[in-house]
């Protein structure tokens, strides 16, 4: 995607950028919108820090984003023991997204045969190769929701075929919280580009904001019609008909279909459900969890800082980044970051192998009787 007409990804390798080995580039995205910033990793503490502070987030990029951790940490130390230290630090980072863990994994499984010397190297290779795979992954998201948007507008009554197809979307799941294109946000930046007219209202997303912060300045950078509106306003929205359809992303799906996602998602898939409202989960295959089937009862929700709800980040009027006291002295906060939506709430789920029903059956119908093996296929195996 482009920012200021400059083609970027949300993460690149920087060769030979210190004494002893490569350094990984990311975006800042604390600082979003309001300022445009990169950092450069060099050591494992600093990529896990940076997944910890959700200087890099989503979870497709936090799994780019500890796969290169591991090079980084086998630059330093190639030894057994680094790399189990390593991988642990890493994984304990953000213990939702599944994405994580997989990426951890498949560096690990594909380094720890090897020689100490090729360690780094091997690394490297795959946790290039992964970023590839979210790439062409995530695009193949939007080419199968792209078409399902096409056919969802074509099919509306005669007299809203000329207005604009009404999107709406919770949280950030776009180019900024994968490699590149996004999940939830890659159908609808191929509608655009298409010619299909599309108006996306974006839910503000507390606490973090993801939504007023960086959904909009994605959507706004592509050229894409959007509103902000406050979380509570989506269940209006819908009974009013002016929702066509909703689509968000997932962090961890459990081989059922029951989504986990950011904090609010369940509510909107109830609104969504009770107004006859379309409701979409676009994923790559490294976010389903074939190991549990009840998401509610097996997904571990990670609890942020209460300080999340309790202040509040954003620009003062002399332009410096600042964040301000919400609640009164002495009230707390809690701060659950993800929830889960059960699978007969969600229409279908949107995948880089085509639209699955939201069950073990549908997502086996994408992915074969073997799905375990599908999350680290080539690219080539894409469709």
């Amino acid at each position: 995607m482009k920012i200021d007409g400059k083609a970027w990804r949300t993460i690149w390798l920087e060769e030979g950028a210190q004494q002893g080995g490569d350094a990984i580039g990311v975006i800042d995205q604390t600082l979003l919108p309001h300022r445009f910033t990169t950092r450069t990793l060099t050591s494992c503490d600093q990529a896990a820090e940076a997944i910890r502070t959700m200087v890099v987030r989503g979870a497709p990029l936090i799994g780019v984003t500890g796969a290169y951790g591991l090079m980084l940490a086998l630059q330093a130390d190639p030894s057994d023991v680094a790399l189990a230290v390593a991988f642990e630090q890493l994984n304990a980072t953000r213990p939702t997204a599944v994405n994580l863990r997989w990426a951890l994994e498949r560096v690990r499984d594909r380094v720890a045969p090897l020689p100490p010397a090729e360690r780094a190297a091997a690394a490297k290779a795959e946790a290039a190769a992964i970023a590839e795979e979210d790439v062409a992954m995530c695009e193949a998201i939007g080419e199968h929701g792209l078409r399902l948007f096409q056919e969802l507008a074509a099919a509306r009554p005669a007299e809203r075929r000329d207005q604009p197809f009404n999107v709406l979307t919770h949280c950030n799941a776009g180019w900024i919280a994968t490699v590149d294109w996004g999940t939830a946000l890659a159908p609808i930046y191929k509608a655009h580009r298409a010619g299909l007219a599309i108006h996306v209202w974006v839910d503000e997303t507390r606490p973090r904001n993801q939504g007023a912060s960086l959904t909009a300045w994605e959507l706004a950078r592509e050229g894409v019609p959007h509103t902000v509106i406050v979380d509570n306003a989506g269940g209006h929205l819908m009974q009013h008909g002016q929702v066509d359809a909703v689509i968000v992303g997932t962090d961890r799906t459990t081989r059922r279909g029951d989504v986990c996602n950011k904090i609010g998602t369940y509510l909107k898939a109830l609104a969504a459900h009770d107004n006859g409202v379309p409701f979409y989960v676009a994923l790559p295959a490294s976010t389903i969890d074939w190991t549990i089937d009840d998401g509610v009862a097996e997904i571990p929700i990670e609890a942020r800082s209460a300080a999340e709800v309790t202040h509040i980040q954003g620009r003062a009027a002399d332009g410096a980044i600042t964040s301000v006291q919400l609640i009164p002295d002495g009230s707390s906060g809690f701060n659950p970051a993800f929830d889960v939506t059960p699978a007969r709430l969600v229409t279908a789920l949107i995948t880089e192998r085509g639209v699955a029903a939201a069950s073990e059956a549908g997502l086996r119908g994408v992915y074969g009787t073997d799905p375990g093996s599908t999350a680290g296929c080539a690219i080539a195996q894409l469709c």
